[in-house]
């Protein structure tokens, strides 16, 4: 493995198999490895969550695997699996004045830097999901595309992002009622939009969005 800068690229010609770059790093030497990512980024309503996840050695996936691939139930239960085990972890999230402001890139990193900098331990390296590495972070990174369905960590923290940020969803609904934020969890489908079209978009909705134009 050769690091470049802050982030590194493995020697070898490919990551196959889950988990495979986990039990890479750990080869190297890196025991304290991050998975990041990301809920509620192609949303258009509702905050961006943000988990970071490092698992002990020995830790036993179990069913974890991306979380959109998984039904609320196993989501729920793998959420309450996966925060009684991990090493540590952290979820945070961005506001949508905060999104509207500068944008859901930023806000995104944002999220993803603020559940980094809570963890303890620090990490010694960080696996991102996706195709960048977070700007504001200053340690070792990897950008893993499709990281969810590679590293059990990314798929660990995809888990939290995602059943926190569903659960969120569930209680602004209560403030928002007309607009079914239970159903979509703030997503542009059709119900949604339906509901925007007879209400107007409210102060929980990312007006900055060219659908809002």
């Amino acid at each position: 493995m050769k690091k470049k800068g802050h982030s590194f690229f493995l020697t070898k010609p490919s990551i196959i198999h889950f988990s495979d770059l986990e039990h890479h790093l750990k080869e190297r030497g890196y025991s304290l490895i991050a998975g990041v990512d990301e809920a509620g980024r192609g949303a258009i309503a509702g905050p961006v969550f943000a988990s970071a996840v490092i698992l002990p050695e020995g830790f036993d996936p179990k069913e974890i695997k991306d979380s959109k691939k998984l039904n609320p139930k196993k989501r729920e239960e793998l959420f309450d699996y996966i925060c009684s085990n991990a090493l540590t972890y952290a979820i945070a999230k961005v506001d949508v004045d905060e999104i509207n402001a500068q944008g859901i890139l930023k806000a995104t990193f944002k999220a993803m830097y603020e559940a980094l900098k809570r963890l303890n331990p620090q990490p010694q390296v960080v696996l991102v999901d996706g195709p960048l590495l977070i700007p504001e972070f200053r340690g070792v990174q990897k950008a893993v595309v499709e990281g969810d369905n590679l590293c059990v960590c990314i798929a660990a923290a995809s888990i939290l992002a995602k059943v926190a940020r569903d659960n969120y969803m569930k209680e602004l609904a209560k403030v928002y009622p007309q607009y079914g934020f239970e159903k979509h969890k703030g997503y542009g489908t059709k119900l949604h939009f339906s509901k925007i079209k007879i209400y107007g978009p409210c102060e929980v909705h990312r007006t900055y969005y060219q659908c809002f134009l």
